[in-house]
């Protein structure tokens, strides 16, 4: 079922989701398990699945000589979204990136995701490869999301890259995921800038938008009063981690160009340890989703990142 379905048989109430990593290479599927069994007594009706891009690595050939091979950080995304469905009977949700990927690459994807019976998928850019410091195309590939955007739209309207006879079947049509930013991307010159190109993601055919991470819901409001302003009027989702370790207090704003609240982090630093810290956040991220639920968000995102024992309190106090 589409994303957007879900949403509208809810009928306003607000749902559960929640994002899962790839394990790494080498390890089993069964511990990505471990992590998303506590959770479903919240009856999340879809899981996402996030996919990297490609890394170089150095294979050393002797006489000095060195070989530069292209690999993927966490292969197995579709595969595990695959698996996801099979054992847990929930809609997935997988990840679908311009870096790396060529566009017959993306079409071979998207075919393999019809087959499977998925119905949704986020279409992103993806990040500038490891040791690069801007974003650069993949030859072949697309630019943007919203370029990506358009083609899952077309293949699902039966136009494929190399064949224009318009094979149209209404379950080809995918439901298509975007990323919003509450305090706008950080390659944006100004919010109005982000804001015009998440609604040219939109116009392009995006059925719903998933947010970014962040922890000053005025921010998020703010947000959504802004692109309901632009004329943007898809579904947005509220994208929610609770802080979990004081060294989140640097690595979240380098990693995802965020602010924090003074009040966290006060309150993460005056924190005995790192378990009193995951304290601190689950009850900052229970009392920003009370009113994340008072606002009348669609749908609560959580990103797990691997762990799922704090999603649970916080999950166990709202639903």
């Amino acid at each position: 079922m589409k994303i957007t379905d879900h949403i509208k048989n809810a009928n306003g109430k607000t749902l559960f989701s929640l994002e899962v990593v790839p394990p790494q290479k080498g390890i089993g599927i069964e511990d990505l398990y471990k992590n998303i069994d506590p959770l479903m007594e919240f009856k999340p009706p879809f899981i996402d699945v996030t996919t990297s891009r490609e890394e170089y690595i150095y294979i050393d050939k002797g006489n000095g000589l060195m070989e530069r091979r292209i690999t993927r950080m966490r292969p197995g995304t579709l595969g595990i979204c695959a698996s996801i469905q099979h054992k847990y009977n929930v809609d997935t949700v997988p990840h679908l990136l311009c870096g790396g990927f060529t566009k017959e690459e993306t079409e071979y994807l998207l075919v393999d995701c019809m087959y499977l019976g998925i119905d949704n998928v986020m279409a992103l850019r993806g990040d500038a490869m490891k040791g690069h410091q801007y974003f650069e195309p993949t030859q072949g590939g697309h630019a943007s999301a919203m370029e990506l955007v358009h083609q899952i739209n077309d293949l699902g309207r039966g136009k494929y890259l190399h064949n224009q006879d318009e094979i149209c079947d209404e379950h080809n049509k995918f439901c298509i995921g975007v990323a919003g930013y509450p305090e706008k991307h950080m390659e944006a010159p100004s919010m109005n800038y982000d804001l015009k190109w998440l609604k040219q993601k939109v116009d392009a055919g995006a059925d719903y938008i998933v947010t970014q991470m962040f922890f000053d819901n005025k921010k998020f409001i703010e947000f959504v009063q802004k692109a309901r302003e632009m004329g943007i009027t898809v579904p947005i989702i509220p994208g929610i981690k609770p802080i979990a370790t004081k060294k989140h207090l640097k690595i979240l704003p380098q990693i995802f160009k965020i602010d924090l609240p003074e009040d966290l982090i006060n309150e993460v630093e005056n924190a005995k340890n790192n378990e009193a810290v995951k304290q601190i956040g689950i009850e900052w991220a229970i009392a920003q989703c009370r009113e994340l639920l008072e606002f009348g968000v669609p749908v609560l995102h959580f990103y797990s990142m691997g762990k799922s024992d704090n999603i649970k309190k916080v999950a166990g106090a709202l639903f």
